[in-house]
């Protein structure tokens, strides 16, 4: 990757997503100003948060694209449904907002771990998952993840992700290789 410092800002429903995703990106290369925005405690459902802040967001890159190097990496777990119906629903909610659905030209991830972040994790752990059952979560050692997401993250730029991935993570590397491009040019 270009050493040209990015902004990069995080919007994801907790800490453990939050911290995956910065190991992810440091690890390819990312350099520069991280802005996580994370759902606060208490206040809602950290779901419910991503939808509501994702508009927000996506105008605000849109609005300083042209002026500074920016991405935008969104995390919102699937749970019960499948990562097709949360990138419709996504979509929805800048069509609601009267906002253009994402382009492919746009530096916007999403990440939509099937059923939570912690099925990744257990699975980069070398257990087998799959992606129905909830895992165990890792409060107060998020950090716990880091050496694992960092050897996805080689794997993902590779392209050598084992064929019993979760789907989901099959998924999230090809949206790390399209923002790697992006945000290359």
């Amino acid at each position: 990757m270009s050493q040209r410092r990015v902004q990069i800002v995080i919007l994801c429903e907790d800490r453990q997503q939050e911290v995956f995703a910065r190991h992810f990106l440091k690890k390819r290369g990312f350099t520069g100003q991280f802005r996580a925005k994370i759902c606060p405690a208490g206040s809602q459902s950290g779901e419910q948060y991503v939808r509501t802040q994702y508009p927000v967001e996506v105008k605000a890159y849109r609005q300083n694209k042209n002026r500074v190097s920016i991405g935008l990496v969104v995390l919102i777990d699937a749970d019960m449904g499948t990562l097709q119906d949360r990138l419709s629903q996504l979509a929805g909610i800048l069509d609601q907002d009267a906002q253009d659905k994402r382009r492919s030209d746009e530096a916007i991830a999403i990440f939509v771990p099937k059923r939570n972040i912690e099925t990744w994790i257990h699975y980069l752990q070398g257990e087998t998952v799959n992606e129905e059952d909830a895992y165990a979560k890792y409060e107060k050692n998020e950090a716990v993840c880091k050496t694992y997401v960092e050897n996805l993250a080689d794997r993902c730029y590779a392209q050598d992700l084992p064929e019993d991935a979760p789907p989901s993570l099959q998924v999230a590397c090809g949206e790390l290789q399209r923002l790697l491009s992006l945000l290359e040019q």
